[in-house]
């Protein structure tokens, strides 16, 4: 009975060790974005040498009609490129900047901008929500507009509005992370 309980707490003891371990390689470091900026980089210059061509994805009507999945956008990025020739020099790119895969970047990648929505969120106007809700009521109420037209509108502001729910559910430690890189973040995004 008494190694039987020794050996279940070692087990225990392991495993919690695991977790913290993984919790802390889950954590956005300083320097895992400054790599992840200073991939981007590069990846600007690929994209500039290639954007245009078969070499590179083209983005299609069917992109700008609806609202992309803003906690993916570089996961899904990463998938549209996957059957693009630029992809495999796009792989070398983030791996010399200390990613292991491109699936590992993108995860990054959706993590940090997804932060910086939310950092934009709270300095920039921090009841858009609410002016969202009124918006939302005012087009309710408005007599000059066709129910297809108030339907079309109302999906195109739910899409936002799903944004910034989702930026408000950011973690705080990504957060407290990215903000420190915000200006250099919107430098880069800014020109992108």
């Amino acid at each position: 009975m008494f190694r039987n309980q020794v050996i279940s707490q070692c087990v225990l003891a392991l495993l919690m060790s695991l977790l913290a371990f993984t919790a802390q390689a889950d954590n956005l470091s300083d320097k895992t974005i400054r790599a992840f900026i200073a991939s981007m980089q590069d990846a600007q210059a690929l994209q500039d040498k290639y954007e245009g061509t078969d070499q590179w994805p083209v983005e299609t009507a069917d992109d700008s009609d609806s609202m992309p999945d803003m906690s993916r956008i570089f996961s899904d990025g990463i998938e549209d490129m996957k059957t693009y020739p630029a992809y495999n020099q796009f792989e070398k790119i983030i791996k010399k900047h200390g990613f292991s895969s491109t699936e590992q970047w993108a995860s990054v990648g959706d993590r940090v901008f997804h932060a910086m929505m939310a950092i934009e969120m709270q300095t920039e106007n921090p009841a858009m929500r609410q002016e969202m809700a009124e918006a939302m009521a005012e087009l309710d109420n408005n007599p000059h507009m066709t129910a297809e037209q108030k339907a079309q509108m109302k999906a195109m502001m739910s899409g936002a509005m799903s944004v910034v729910q989702s930026a408000s559910n950011a973690p705080a430690a990504d957060i407290k992370a990215v903000r420190p890189h915000m200006d250099t973040l919107r430098t880069f995004m800014d020109s992108d």
